[in-house]
């Protein structure tokens, strides 16, 4: 397999195992806090007494023999003793363990839903989950490198790796790559246009081929809001404004939920003094992104100049008081800011 791309797994894997030495190591650790007397239980016990079952396969998990415990402990969670909290959850972090050590993904996936449904928001179980997902990830990228090194995914794969690291030659030579086996793959001439306007102070020349690879993205997938965002902004930023307005009213309809959108396409409006037609998308800015400051304040500028008073400084407020929560001044700040 290609260096590069043992490359990009290893980058992968080290990205989502930041948090910690190793999974197993961890879950070890965590399973031996939680295990109670479960390992230390002793005496007699009959082989039709089904209720031992769980307990043994627990105990042959915690004992290293997952092989024989991994189909035990898929059983027990379908029998009646498991109705038992504490030891369901064993049961389930046990199977997420040995599923994982024997590289077992439908098992593993299995004893994951069981956390994720039975508890959602036991700390232990998220963070078994956090970790087991993050190793899942890591195998399936493994996999992808060394069974199809040469396809296009695998190529994709190492370009997003070189750009979280901000190796942006290097990701735009794979981007590039990938276009070549495949022109027409939607998604790639977005990325290549990110990337280009992510370099370090990129050039007029950088940002006009941004947007020709926009432009290009949009040529292949039309309903692309993030291409017509981009674009918009850009448009926003050089003053274009009736370009910009073009851009971000297409990408609140591709995707109602796009709050900067909404900000976006309010903001230029405003710009261009077209007050009362700012305030729909402003209102729906502030309620998709109920944080952000310069959603409110945008909101109050277009209440104000369209002759709502007190709904302008209703937003003012709101802006006010977020702007003091992030600077740890609440309250703080001269009226005389606020829009006229």
């Amino acid at each position: 397999m290609a260096g590069g791309l043992w490359a990009a797994c290893l980058f992968v894997y080290d990205r989502l195992h930041m948090f910690r030495p190793g999974f197993l190591l961890s879950l070890t650790i965590l399973l031996t806090l939680s295990a109670g007397n479960v390992c230390g239980q002793s005496g007699p016990k009959s082989a039709a007494d089904s209720s031992s079952a769980p307990h043994d396969a627990l105990s042959l998990a915690e004992n290293g023999h997952c092989s024989e415990a991994l189909p035990l402990l898929r059983k027990s969670l379908s029998q009646t003793q498991t109705k038992d909290r504490d030891l369901k959850f064993k049961t389930a972090v046990n199977g997420v363990r040995c599923a994982m050590t024997l590289h077992q993904v439908d098992a593993a996936l299995e004893f994951l839903r069981v956390l994720s449904r039975e508890f959602p928001k036991d700390p232990d179980a998220l963070y078994v989950s956090v970790h087991a997902y993050s190793d899942l990830s890591t195998m399936t990228s493994q996999k992808l490198a060394a069974d199809a090194p040469g396809s296009y995914q695998a190529h994709e794969l190492l370009a997003e790796a070189f750009e979280s690291r901000g190796k942006w030659d290097d990701a735009e030579k794979e981007y590039r790559g990938v276009l070549q086996q495949n022109p027409s793959l939607p998604g790639i001439h977005f990325r290549l246009g990110r990337l280009l306007l992510s370099k370090p102070n990129p050039t007029p020349e950088a940002a006009n081929e941004a947007r020709q690879e926009f432009a290009e993205e949009l040529k292949i997938d039309p309903k692309n809001a993030g291409a017509e965002y981009v674009l918009g902004e850009m448009a926003r930023q050089a003053q274009q404004w009736d370009e910009a307005i073009s851009h971000f009213s297409r990408a609140t309809k591709l995707d109602p939920q796009f709050g900067e959108a909404f900000l976006g396409l309010g903001m230029s409006l405003n710009a261009e003094k077209q007050y009362a037609g700012a305030v729909a998308p402003l209102e729906t800015a502030v309620k998709l992104e109920p944080r952000n400051p310069d959603a409110h304040y945008n909101l109050a500028m277009a209440f104000a100049r369209s002759g709502h008073k007190e709904e302008s400084e209703k937003e003012f407020a709101i802006h006010q008081s977020l702007i003091g929560e992030r600077s740890g001044n609440a309250g703080q700040g001269s009226s005389s800011n606020q829009p006229q």
